[in-house]
């Protein structure tokens, strides 16, 4: 072993002029301006939604309704609860069938045709464009209903989110130590018994970490909702105080959402209405970011588990 007293500091500095000891300098400074250029773009975003949406926000624009054209003030609050409405619709649709697709391709059919067949299609579904799933939602559910609504809304929201439900569920359910299953097996547990007392609760924080990046996702569409929910000047029920549906009806028409009062309203010649397209921009990367923030905790959470 090399006395630290013996090394020559001379001898030091010369190998770090090596050309290799160079070169590694110049790839981490290289890979840190990459990393600086790549950031850029999301805080010039950031920062410019902050200036240009930070002015118009506000409790009563989150509160109110769209202005007609060429009328002050107004708001957006018809469009945060019809987005809230169609992604927990493509929620309840999504994560059953995903969840339990990934426990048959993790679990009870890991080697077969179905599993592989099953895995194939989610992954091509994944860069399946959102608006293809517009039109089949528009196919499927507005033509069939007559009429564009929440729940089509919904259905093109699922579609977009099914691949990413069930691809990050699988990978959590593998996850799981097989010594667990052994255990619970030793104990006398049947199959299913394993997968919902043992499997599910340990992998949760995964799927949940899926399930939010899946409506981080659905939250920022545009396209499919065009084909489906359309947009509107109102909110989903008629009647105060509580504007959240009441029932079937109130979802079965034309319903706002940020994503489409942001398309409608950007291109619009009047200055407020173009004011109100970046408060919900900023509103909308808010929330996105939100959801993003907390997957990201419970994926490092059920890494460290």
């Amino acid at each position: 072993m090399t006395d630290p007293e013996s090394v020559d500091l001379r001898d030091l500095e010369r190998s770090l002029r090596q050309p290799r000891s160079l070169f590694s300098y110049a790839m981490s400074v290289l890979t840190g301006v990459m990393t600086v250029a790549a950031l850029l773009p999301l805080f010039s975003v950031l920062y410019l939604l902050i200036v240009r949406g930070g002015r118009q926000l506000s409790l009563g624009v989150l509160t109110a309704l769209p202005p007609a054209a060429l009328m002050p003030g107004g708001g957006f609050g018809n469009a945060i609860v019809g987005t809230a409405v169609m992604i927990a619709i493509a929620t309840a649709l999504s994560v059953p069938i995903g969840i339990t697709a990934a426990v048959f391709v993790a679990e009870f059919g890991v080697d077969t045709t179905t599993a592989s067949v099953v895995r194939f299609s989610a992954k091509i579904l994944t860069g399946l464009p959102s608006i293809l799933a517009g039109v089949f939602a528009y196919a499927a559910v507005v033509l069939t209903t007559g009429g564009f609504s929440a729940p089509a809304g919904g259905v093109a929201l699922a579609v977009l989110m099914l691949p990413i439900v069930l691809l990050t569920a699988e990978e959590a359910i593998k996850r799981v130590p097989a010594r667990m299953r052994e255990a619970a097996i030793g104990m006398g547990a049947t199959p299913t018994q394993v997968v919902v007392g043992v499997v599910l609760p340990t992998a949760l924080p995964g799927i949940l970490t899926g399930v939010l990046l899946a409506i981080s996702r659905a939250a920022g569409e545009t396209a499919p909702l065009l084909f489906t929910a359309l947009f509107s000047d109102y909110w989903i029920s008629r009647s105060a105080p509580v504007f959240l549906p009441k029932g079937p009806g109130d979802l079965m028409r034309p319903t706002a959402s940020l994503a489409v009062l942001i398309y409608n309203f950007s291109s619009s010649p009047f200055d407020n209405q173009i004011e109100l397209a970046w408060a919900a921009a900023l509103v909308l990367v808010l929330v996105v970011l939100m959801i993003k923030i907390a997957g990201q905790f419970l994926g490092r959470r059920s890494a460290q588990r």
